[in-house]
């Protein structure tokens, strides 16, 4: 994992003195896309990519912050009613002040210097990263103690109400519980969690298309409305059901009459999702990299086909994947409609995995593909 030394003495130029430096990763989820707002399971790994913030006190009741990449400075008072979204990134730190103060954290003014590895628009939570890294400075800033029971709820209402991104709590759980050599399974309904370990020998390979089609945000609240009116058609057969995850694939098929087409494939892919998620985990733990690779490109297919939320961009990375020696599996990940796929290789063929797909994509697209190789890392610390 990288470290950044010279992060306190950007700090004290544009600040003065710091009190803290902390850290929080980005995320890849390995499996199990579009279960986290349905209440199911999904599979996700923190990357060594992470989100960095120095941190100083301040005398006022106000928080200034310098975002590095962006060169952009910003501020803004801690007395609720002064909060109010902006419509801008800052919109992310301010929100988890904002989610803060109303869970009653007597926060104090600070100031931040932020600077984000994670590649943003890749689909690789880079703002998960900030919100994490922010909450948990303000935190230790005020003499609180940091509670990671809590705080990926707090982040992930920051990011609903405050944002108003209707994102499931996923991101905000890996960034703070991730672990190093491990992929974390979540059940996003009870929120327990397990570690499974990843094999040795095993890289994480993100290759990002390049492409964010328009229709990703509108299509990912679709999505949603879908699969809540398929829970509302299964209601009249099963009354007391909240979510998808309350049903088999078994209730669904012998249902199939009561939905449209369309409803019955969304509802299709998250119900199978959840079930591939659960095996992939098993076969993590055993060993069985063959079974893992099935899985992944599984899912890739009934993202594909039942959800319909991958591109031809997407697919054509998935295939050339295939064709390379040292694969296990690939799959989009993300919301879809552009964005990343997800590769586990085997390390000592990563580096030629990279090379050969960033070429051959271009051949085909004319468009140089950015190729991320990551070990996993650990979840939200200070580390200074």
């Amino acid at each position: 994992m990288p470290n950044h030394p010279d992060l306190q003495s950007a700090f004290r130029q544009k600040f003065g003195p710091s009190h803290g430096v902390y850290r929080a990763p980005g995320r890849v989820n390995l499996i199990g896309e579009h279960t986290d707002y349905n209440n199911g399971f999904v599979l996700p790994a923190a990357l060594d990519f992470s989100c960095w913030v120095a941190a100083g006190k301040r005398s006022d009741p106000v928080v200034a912050a310098y975002s590095e990449n962006l060169d952009e400075f910003f501020q803004f008072d801690l007395k609720k009613e002064a909060l109010r979204r902006s419509g801008t990134w800052s919109d992310y730190p301010a929100g988890v002040a904002w989610a803060l103060l109303e869970r009653g954290y007597a926060l104090r003014g600070a100031n931040l210097y932020l600077r984000g590895e994670v590649p943003l628009g890749a689909g690789l939570s880079s703002s998960a990263a900030l919100e994490v890294a922010v909450g948990y400075a303000l935190l230790d800033l005020a003499g609180l103690a940091v509670d990671l029971s809590t705080l990926p709820a707090l982040c992930r209402r920051a990011e609903n109400e405050f944002v108003g991104a209707r994102v499931g709590i996923m991101d905000q759980f890996v960034a703070c519980h991730g672990r190093a050599g491990s992929a974390l399974l979540l059940d996003c309904r009870s929120l327990e969690s397990k570690l499974v370990p990843l094999p040795p020998g095993i890289s994480l390979v993100i290759c990002n298309s390049m492409v964010k089609h328009e229709l990703a945000s509108n299509e990912y609240n679709l999505r949603r409305a879908q699969c809540e009116e398929g829970v509302r058609l299964l209601a009249s057969v099963k009354p007391g059901i909240t979510s998808l995850r309350d049903v088999t694939l078994e209730d669904l098929a012998c249902n199939k009459k009561l939905f449209p087409e369309v409803i019955y494939r969304r509802c299709r892919h998250v119900l199978s999702e959840n079930q591939r998620t659960l095996n992939a985990a098993k076969a993590l733990q055993s060993g069985d990299l063959p079974l893992v690779g099935e899985l992944m490109f599984a899912s890739h297919a009934s993202l594909r086909d039942d959800y319909e939320v991958s591109c031809s961009e997407l697919d054509l990375l998935v295939d050339l994947a295939r064709r390379e020696d040292g694969l296990i599996g690939a799959r989009m990940t993300g919301g879809g409609f552009g964005g990343c796929t997800v590769n586990l290789v085997k390390t000592q063929a990563a580096a030629a995995f990279k090379d050969r797909v960033a070429a051959a994509y271009h051949a085909k697209t004319r468009k140089h593909p950015e190729v991320y190789l990551s070990q996993t890392a650990s979840g939200v610390e200070r580390v200074l």
